[in-house]
């Protein structure tokens, strides 16, 4: 029964995400902002939606492993996963933006701040306020750097007119969907991991982060296919960059996170090499599907590792 809830709460969970995605895209779309802008943060905020809602819940119920293991999961499949997929499936790989000069070192500096913040073993309510704080220079430069670039692609779908009194209610409804499933994928996840005798860490970093991270999936291979490659990795790096802020950040929120970091090195240490490949990636241009199958390797060694701790 445990797992039929976890299962329809991860839908209602993800269901609401997308409500949140779709909209927050049209508005982006009606007033004429950049592609990369919209994927790096309204999508990229929407899509991390699951896991701020997961973490937060199991945060405000005293789970402080799985909040912080859906964090560090959904950053290495955003990567070893979306971003591999994105290189295996798009056919012409040709990005508009240097993501290396302006972007890929914004996924690495809160991954980098995480590792300090842990060291004493606890993400402390002061921790998430610096964590927040960071996000908000992000999309500072985001804004800055999006000043006087207009997007000439950017289209709301045929026969379609925006409509205020259309999309506040849907993403009300969505926001309303997104805590909900979470509350209920966290419990019966918790049940799940109680009944067979595994740690919520590996509940928390497997089950709960693969979930969450399906709205990056979606979002990211829908992009890649119709071209849009910058709006593809916008969300992926945007994601990332979400997820050790503004998701860790509201956790810690509302209840500082006690973590015992030498119990888990390595997947602190796949999230590290995994963000460090994205800088290399992207500093050397190679978007393919040869960086893809590499991407693929590493999740491999994640998931053997994670599996054989059950």
């Amino acid at each position: 029964m445990d797992f039929i809830i976890f299962i329809i709460a991860m839908g209602v969970l993800i269901w609401g995400a997308d409500l949140i995605i779709e909209q927050s895209e049209r508005i982006a779309l009606e007033f004429n902002i950049p592609e990369f802008i919209i994927g790096a943060t309204l999508i990229a905020l929407g899509t991390s939606l699951p896991e701020m809602a997961a973490s937060i819940a199991a945060s405000y119920n005293g789970r402080a492993e799985i909040a912080v293991a859906n964090v560090i999961g959904s950053n290495i499949l955003n990567i070893t996963l979306v971003l591999a997929s994105v290189f295996l499936i798009a056919k012409n790989i040709n990005p508009n933006r240097d993501f290396f000069a302006k972007d890929s070192t914004w996924a690495l500096v809160p991954v980098l701040i995480f590792i300090l913040m842990i060291i004493d073993g606890v993400i402390s309510r002061f921790d998430a306020i610096l964590l927040l704080l960071l996000m908000g220079a992000y999309l500072m430069f985001l804004l800055q750097d999006a000043k006087g670039v207009l997007e000439e692609d950017l289209e709301i779908p045929e026969n379609e007119t925006f409509s205020w009194v259309k999309t506040i209610p849907m993403i009300l409804g969505g926001f309303i969907l997104v805590v909900v499933g979470a509350h209920y994928t966290v419990e019966s996840a918790s049940i799940i991991a109680k009944s067979f005798g595994i740690s919520e860490w590996v509940i928390g970093i497997i089950m709960i982060s693969l979930g969450t991270s399906l709205p990056e999936l979606t979002v990211s291979i829908s992009a890649a296919l119709k071209g849009k490659v910058d709006m593809a990795i916008g969300n992926i790096i945007g994601s990332n960059m979400a997820n050790t802020t503004v998701v860790l950040g509201a956790a810690a929120l509302v209840n500082p996170l006690t973590l015992d970091a030498s119990s888990y090195l390595f997947d602190i240490a796949t999230m590290i090499v995994a963000t460090l490949i994205l800088v290399f990636i992207t500093a050397n241009k190679l978007y393919n599907k040869s960086a893809g199958i590499s991407l693929i390797i590493i999740l491999g060694l994640f998931l053997n590792n994670t599996l054989q701790n059950i």
